[in-house]
């Protein structure tokens, strides 16, 4: 059953009618579900299920089930089975034969898409990327050239990390929509490039704090070869001319944008560096 993501006004009517009729709901924090239930002056017995015990109490709730009883299952908020916990239940609950009814709500992935402003006729959601930058980048990397539009989600401590390699690997000239808080207080949508969302980011530390889904554009067949048109045009350019003059001809050729070519600049240098001197260690004091 999906549940308000912050405004508890969110809940549907159907999703009230059962929480009051079922003998028992499951929740992945019964702390925060009973704060809901309390809400609307709703006494329903609660039984944790989460992802460290979602094995073990789906065969009480069959049990409960198994004895003609009906059983909710609601996770913090938005919709179970979506980077939640709930898909095991299901599957479960299914094996016993048993029958299992979604009641539609709220859910973060659809509530951002339908403001992003971005096609949204095809869209792959990925949940949240690894924590590892080099797994991050490597997923990223398979994502860069499909035709979809990409939802994610991002815990606010891995987001400007997440951005940044979002731009190396997507590219600085997709678009991308920030979407933080849906439906609290401080709900915010901000839309810009990739290659502007770190600077807006870092101009308010409190556009790092809470929950967020990032939406960002298909990758069109002509910017993705447009892109990798310019940092080719780029490297042989830096081969061969002082680095400022290798951005401006970059750009000036491919049309790509020189504040993006300037940023690839430098870290084409700083690898070539790092080749050149392998052994150097920078910044050591004795």
């Amino acid at each position: 059953m999906a549940t308000p993501l912050g405004n508890l006004r969110d809940i549907t009517l159907r999703a009230l009618d059962v929480l009051a009729s079922v003998a028992a709901v499951a929740a992945e924090d019964t702390r925060r579900t009973r704060q809901l239930l309390s809400h609307y002056q709703i006494s329903a017995r609660l039984i944790a299920l989460h992802e460290h015990n979602e094995g073990r109490a789906a065969q009480e709730l069959i049990a409960l089930i198994g004895d003609g009883n009906s059983v909710a299952y609601v996770t913090d908020a938005g919709t179970p089975g979506i980077s939640d916990p709930g898909a095991l239940l299901v599957s479960r609950v299914r094996a016993a034969d048993r029958r299992v009814i979604p009641i539609p709500g709220p859910s973060a992935v659809t509530a951002a898409l339908s403001v992003a402003g971005v096609s949204a006729q095809q869209f792959l959601f990925c949940g949240y990327l690894s924590a590892k930058a080099v797994h991050r980048r490597e997923e990223l990397r398979a994502l860069s050239q499909l035709p979809y539009t990409l939802v994610f989600y991002e815990a606010p401590h891995r987001l400007s990390s997440a951005v940044d390699d979002m731009e190396r690997c997507l590219g600085p000239e997709r678009v991308v929509v920030i979407a933080r808080e849906i439906s609290k207080l401080f709900e915010t949508f901000h839309r810009c490039r990739l290659g502007e969302a770190r600077a807006w980011l870092e101009a308010d530390p409190n556009r790092t704090r809470g929950e967020f889904v990032l939406v960002v554009e298909r990758a069109s067949g002509g910017r993705v070869d447009a892109l990798e048109a310019s940092q080719r045009a780029l490297e042989v350019l830096l081969g061969e001319l002082p680095l400022k003059q290798a951005v401006g001809l970059a750009a000036a050729i491919t049309g790509a944008h020189r504040k993006a070519m300037y940023k690839r600049a430098l870290e084409l240098k700083a690898r070539a560096d790092r080749t050149a001197h392998p052994g150097a260690t920078q910044g050591k004091t004795e």
